[in-house]
C-alpha cells in the first residue's frame, strides 16, 4: 500500500468535518484508491457510486429533488443500505454530472450522510458550474507522488528522511553514503515518476518495461481527453502543446515558443489551452516574473512562459528506452537540465509553492523564482559539475533592490553553503515547502 500525504487530510475530515469534501486531480493520481482506505481505515459505512460504470445513476442524481430521492433511487439500483448518520457517500468521475457540485449545500444541510465527490477533469468542469456553495465544501487537490512519498514507498525508513529533512533545515551536510544512496533512488524516480500504478509496478516487481507500458497507457488516456474537448472547442490545441514539452526542455532556455506549434501562433490563441492543460494536471505552467521581488504575481507576464510535464516519469517516457536507460545508469554525459527542472516545478507545485522565472537581456535568467517564508528566493538547477557558475543569480543576488537575502541551487551534490546561496542535493528540492501562516489578529484597536 502506498503512503500518501493526502492521508492525513482525508482522516481529518473524516473525523472531524461536516462539510462536503471534493477531491480532485488529474487522471490516474490515485484519488479513488486513497478515498476507500481512507473509509476503510476509519471504519466507515460508506456507499460508492462511479458514475462512468453506472451511468444510468446520471438521470436519478440529475432528477434528484432531495436526499430521500438519492437514498430510494440509489438503494434500488445497487442495494445498498444507508445508515442515518453513519454513512458515507462517495461518488467518484462526479465530472459526468459535475452539477452536482451546485447542490451539495441542500445535502449537507439535510445533515443524515457525509459526502465525498471526485473525478478527474474536475478543474475543467468546475468552471462551467454557476456557484461552488462556499461553506459546504473543503477542497483537496492530488497530485502524483512526490520524491518523498517515492522514497517511502522504496523502501527508505523513516529515520532516514527525518536526516534529510533535519539536514535540509539546518543546511548540513548529509555525508556520502547517504547521499548516494538517495541520489540513486532520485535516478531511478526520474524514470518511474510518481504515477501510482507505475510506482507500485516498480516496487513490486522492479519491471522498467512494465512501468513504461503504465504509462503510455496514462498518456493515451490523457490525449483521449484531449481529442473529445478539442472537438467541443475547435481553438484549443492540447495536444500538439503537450506533445512538444519534450523537445521544449531539451532546449537551453526552456521557453515554449508559440511558432513551434504554428507560424504566427501568439500567447491570446493558446491562452485557454493553457488554462485547460493546468487545470486538467496535466502540465505546470511557470511565468515569467518582469522583477523577482514580492508580490511576484503583480510582475507576471503570461505570454513568457516555460511549460513542464505534472509527471516526471511521464515526461521521460516520451524521450524514449534508450534516454532512459542512460538516465538509470547515471550516465552524467546526457542532458538532463530540462528533466532536473522538471522535477523541481513539479515538487515546488505539489507543496502549494507558484513558481516564477525571470530573465533579464542584461543580467541572465533564473530558473526559477519564489516567494519563501516572506522572501523573494531564487532556485538555480544544474545538472552538470559546473553548478558553482551562476552569473545570474550572483547579480540578482548583488542588487540591493531586490532584498535577496538567500537562494538555493539544487545540483547532484551534498550540501554546502556559500554565504547566502544554499547549495542543495537536487533530490532536497522535496522540501521546499512555505510554512509561513499568517498571524491571527485581535479585533480590539
Amino acid at each position: 500500500m502506498l503512503k500518501r500525504k493526502v492521508d492525513s487530510k482525508l482522516d481529518k475530515w473524516i473525523t472531524g468535518s461536516d462539510k462536503a469534501l471534493i477531491l480532485s486531480g488529474a487522471r490516474q493520481v490515485g484519488k479513488t484508491y486513497s478515498i476507500r482506505e481512507a473509509l476503510k481505515r476509519n471504519h466507515c459505512n460508506y456507499i460508492e457510486v462511479n458514475l462512468i460504470e453506472n451511468p444510468e445513476l446520471i438521470p436519478i442524481l440529475s432528477d434528484a429533488v432531495s436526499v430521500d430521492d438519492i437514498i430510494v433511487n440509489i438503494s434500488a439500483a445497487l442495494e445498498y443500505q444507508f445508515i442515518p448518520g453513519e454513512t458515507v457517500i462517495f461518488i467518484d468521475e462526479v465530472q459526468e454530472l459535475s452539477e452536482i457540485v451546485t447542490r451539495i449545500k441542500f445535502w449537507v444541510d439535510d445533515g443524515r450522510f457525509k459526502y465525498i465527490l471526485s473525478g478527474s477533469l474536475l478543474g475543467i468542469e468546475m468552471k462551467n458550474i454557476r456557484s461552488v456553495p462556499v461553506g459546504y465544501v473543503e477542497e483537496l487537490e492530488m497530485f502524483p507522488l512526490d520524491f518523498e512519498e517515492f522514497l517511502i514507498a522504496s523502501g527508505i525508513t523513516g529515520e532516514v528522511i527525518s536526516h534529510l529533512k533535519k539536514c535540509f533545515s539546518e543546511k548540513k551536510k548529509v555525508g556520502d553514503l547517504i547521499n548516494q544512496k538517495i541520489i540513486k533512488h532520485f535516478y531511478r524516480y526520474l524514470v518511474v515518476g510518481g504515477m501510482p500504478d507505475a510506482v507500485r509496478e516498480y516496487v513490486e516487481t522492479g519491471d522498467m518495461n512494465a512501468v513504461s507500458e503504465i504509462q503510455r497507457n496514462i498518456i493515451l488516456q490523457y490525449k483521449r481527453d484531449f481529442t473529445k474537448y478539442e472537438a467541443e472547442n475547435k481553438k484549443l490545441m492540447l495536444e500538439s502543446i503537450y506533445d512538444i514539452i519534450p523537445s521544449t526542455l531539451l532546449k537551453q532556455n526552456r521557453r515554449f515558443n508559440y511558432s513551434d506549434i504554428k507560424k504566427g501562433l501568439h500567447f491570446e490563441k493558446t491562452e485557454n489551452s493553457f488554462v485547460w492543460l493546468t487545470s486538467a494536471g496535466v502540465i505546470i505552467p511557470v511565468y515569467n516574473a518582469t522583477e523577482p521581488r514580492i508580490s511576484l504575481a503583480q510582475n507576471k507576464k503570461s505570454s513568457l512562459v516555460k511549460l513542464y510535464s505534472s509527471d516526471v516519469g511521464l515526461l521521460t517516457y516520451q524521450y524514449g528506452n534508450s534516454f532512459r536507460t542512460q538516465i538509470l545508469i547515471q550516465n552524467d554525459k546526457i542532458n538532463l537540465g530540462g528533466v532536473f527542472e522538471n522535477v523541481v516545478a513539479q515538487q515546488m507545485n505539489s507543496n502549494g509553492l507558484t513558481a516564477y522565472f525571470y530573465n533579464s537581456h542584461k543580467n541572465g535568467e533564473l530558473d526559477f523564482v519564489i516567494e519563501y517564508n516572506n522572501h523573494i528566493v531564487p532556485i538555480e538547477v544544474k545538472s552538470g559539475k559546473d553548478y558553482y557558475v551562476h552569473s545570474a543569480l550572483d547579480k540578482a543576488i548583488s542588487n540591493p533592490e531586490y532584498e535577496i537575502e538567500e537562494a538555493y541551487i539544487f545540483a547532484n551534490c551534498d550540501i554546502s553553503v556559500d554565504g547566502n546561496k544554499n547549495y542543495m542535493p537536487i533530490y532536497m528540492c522535496t522540501f521546499l515547502k512555505d510554512d509561513i501562516e499568517l498571524p491571527k489578529l485581535s479585533l480590539d484597536f
